[in-house]
């Protein structure tokens, strides 16, 4: 069984950074089942980068820096912050779109947005993912606590099981809650009323 674990390498005398696969073949019996095991001890970088690599797409440093800094973030995030994020040449803004666009073609990321349309970008490994409130006025995130989460995550449940026994396909949903966080007073109270 070959496992590779994937992360990025600092090459000092160049100032750049390197792709480093370390791979390793275990020789002597496994002590514990490796399929029941193998999923909870990779890292989410190593279980993205399998992903990439299922979807039949190449493992590039860019690609490594990207899942590297939404890993980091660990929240909704713009396409600019994971760009800043991002150690000087790593990669440009276009190639930051191009491959965050890829991800969510095959389902690594999740596509949120701020209640002006920016786009958020959080990972999806394949775990649930939670809900957040928005605020309209700081665009601070705030996760919404677990029991309604739980409440919600049942009743979007029950509605894409109800269209899908009508015949649609490929049901997915975005929920997104934005609101003045408590505290926050709106800068313009008559555009703040309408957003």
């Amino acid at each position: 069984m070959q496992i590779c674990n994937y992360s990025l390498v600092r090459c000092e005398n160049l100032g750049k950074f390197e792709c480093e696969m370390i791979a390793s073949t275990q020789t002597s019996p496994a002590l514990v089942d490796a399929k029941s095991t193998a999923v909870k001890t990779q890292s989410p970088l190593n279980l993205a980068c399998a992903r990439l690599k299922a979807a039949g797409l190449r493992i590039t440093q860019p690609r490594i820096a990207i899942l590297t800094a939404l890993i980091k973030r660990g929240q909704p995030t713009t396409i600019e912050q994971i760009h800043a994020d991002l150690n000087s040449g790593a990669c440009d803004l276009v190639t930051v779109y191009r491959c965050l666009g890829a991800f969510e073609d095959i389902g690594l990321v999740r596509r949120s947005f701020f209640h002006n349309g920016t786009s958020l970008y959080t990972l999806n490994l394949g775990e649930s993912h939670p809900y957040h409130v928005i605020c309209k006025e700081t665009n601070s995130l705030q996760e919404i606590d677990l029991e309604t989460t739980a409440e919600l995550r049942r009743n979007v449940q029950q509605i894409e099981e109800l269209l899908r026994a009508r015949g649609y396909n490929n049901v997915t949903h975005v929920v997104e809650f934005f609101g003045l966080a408590p505290g926050v007073t709106a800068s313009n109270p008559d555009a703040a009323a309408t957003r």
